[in-house]
């Protein structure tokens, strides 16, 4: 009995032994290997450009994430669940204990793009979202090049081995929703540090800034919002006020001429609910200090810089916005205080509610050559 006792531990030893030294055949870095029902993949993790999103996952697969709901804490976040969408020549996703598509670990963070990383082939591991500030638990791989997602979604990692799994994966049969007509499970996700950079990050404590960093600058954007409300209301008393109803507080006199009518000019703009709400900016640091450079970033596609705009009365702007802008020489900055009517009207749209009054802020920088 002892010896049968001796010769399975030593026949464990064994393998766990073949198992480390594989994966140290891996290189430096901090890699992920997904053990599924279909066999493992490997991938190696970008810890050092997308900390964030690594430690969220590295957090989430060791059970020791601090910031999930009750019913996962101290839990393996990703041991059993099942890969819920798989479409063949775009990409095979999982991540949600509840299969729906709809499963979160109880919060959300940001996006965290990197200009190096892309989609730029099969075996790409990347976060799932609903949108800006959406991120989770649910991540894909892909099974093809797909650049469109370049800038919407968070690159984190690449299959370094497996992708043979990955293919085997991506051409289930599937059902409704694309989930696969039999479960294809992730069994167990192990986390394999490798070298002294890696073993060094610090997952928990990643995500602890993060969100320690996210309140900070929650109450930093709430204090920003206030003083606007409070600043607003002071300066539309003193607007000029136009027939129309459109009231013009002149911030900046410039020195420039008048643009001729039907030429474009280069603008510089930021609009506002009257409750502070920034909805739209061309300046990236109005959108920071606002809070909410992400949204509005992807909005632009990640281009926020100066609009050229048509000096017409026939361009297609909101009309306010056209006689404020009709009003101006290059150089000259405006806020203009825009009632509803000169607005989007009693139907709203977008992120502007029904009989909305706006705020916008407005520069003409020079003439659009």
């Amino acid at each position: 009995m002892k010896n049968a006792i001796y010769f399975l531990f030593l026949f464990t030893a064994i393998l766990s032994s073949c198992k480390s030294s594989q994966h140290a055949d891996l290189g430096d870095g901090i890699f992920a290997d997904i053990e599924t029902s279909e066999g493992d993949i490997i991938i190696r993790l970008e810890y050092d450009k997308t900390p964030v999103t690594v430690a969220n996952f590295v957090s989430l697969a060791e059970g020791t994430n601090p910031f999930v709901s009750d019913e996962y804490k101290e839990k393996k976040y990703y041991d059993g669940v099942t890969f819920h969408r798989v479409i063949k020549d775009f990409m095979i996703q999982t991540g949600d204990p509840t299969a729906s598509g709809n499963g979160n670990p109880g919060y959300k963070f940001k996006n965290e793009i990197h200009d190096s990383l892309s989609h730029n082939k099969a075996g790409i591991l990347s976060m799932a979202n609903a949108g800006p500030g959406t991120n989770g638990s649910q991540f894909f791989i892909t099974h093809k090049e797909t650049p469109w997602l370049d800038g919407r979604h968070t690159v984190f990692g690449e299959v370094v081995e497996g992708m043979g799994v990955v293919d085997t994966i991506a051409q289930v049969k599937t059902g409704d929703k694309d989930k696969p007509v039999k479960d294809v499970v992730m069994n167990k996700v192990e986390i394999i540090r490798n070298g002294k950079a890696a073993k060094k990050f610090d997952a928990v404590k990643v995500m602890s800034d993060y969100f320690a960093e996210e309140e900070a600058k929650v109450a930093a954007a709430q204090k920003v919002r206030t003083d606007f409300i409070a600043t607003t209301a002071e300066q539309r008393a003193k607007a000029d006020s136009l027939p129309s109803g459109l009231k013009i507080l002149r911030l900046e006199e410039g020195s420039g001429e008048k643009p001729a009518i039907g030429k474009q000019v280069l603008v510089d703009y930021a609009g506002w609910l009257t409750d502070g709400t920034l909805f739209d900016t061309s300046e990236a640091e109005i959108a920071q200090k606002f809070g909410q450079f992400e949204k509005i970033n992807q909005m632009h596609r990640g281009n926020l810089s100066p609009v050229p705009m048509d000096y017409s009365p026939d361009s297609r702007l909101v009309a306010g916005f056209k006689e404020g802008l009709l009003s101006m020489k290059i150089g000259d900055k405006v806020r203009l205080f825009i009632p509803p009517h000169l607005g989007y009207g009693a139907q709203g749209g977008g992120p502007i509610p029904p009989n909305a009054e706006l705020v916008f802020d407005i520069e003409i920088l020079k003439a659009a050559e």
